[in-house]
């Protein structure tokens, strides 16, 4: 399957929008206190899944973006 340029940044940008969200997740999830400790485990395990998620789509979309690049290079160049 080959990407479009235009789907390589969509992967991209919700990438960054995981790891911005997630990020401000865990300060706000730092600051709170005095809840059970199932509390923190579930959360802390959500956090962890969905920054690999956002590593997955990250590395997805710059592989596509880059084969795209080269896509357009073949096609001036010939």
């Amino acid at each position: 399957m080959k990407l479009e340029r235009k789907h390589a940044l969509v992967l991209i940008a919700i990438a960054v929008w995981n790891v911005v969200t997630y990020v401000t997740f865990i300060k706000n999830l730092a600051a709170t206190e005095g809840r059970p400790t199932g509390y923190y485990v579930a959360h802390t395990v959500l956090i962890v899944v969905n920054l690999v998620i956002a590593a997955l789509l990250g590395t997805w979309g710059v592989r596509a973006y880059k084969a795209s690049r080269e896509r357009r290079t073949e096609d001036v160049t010939v």
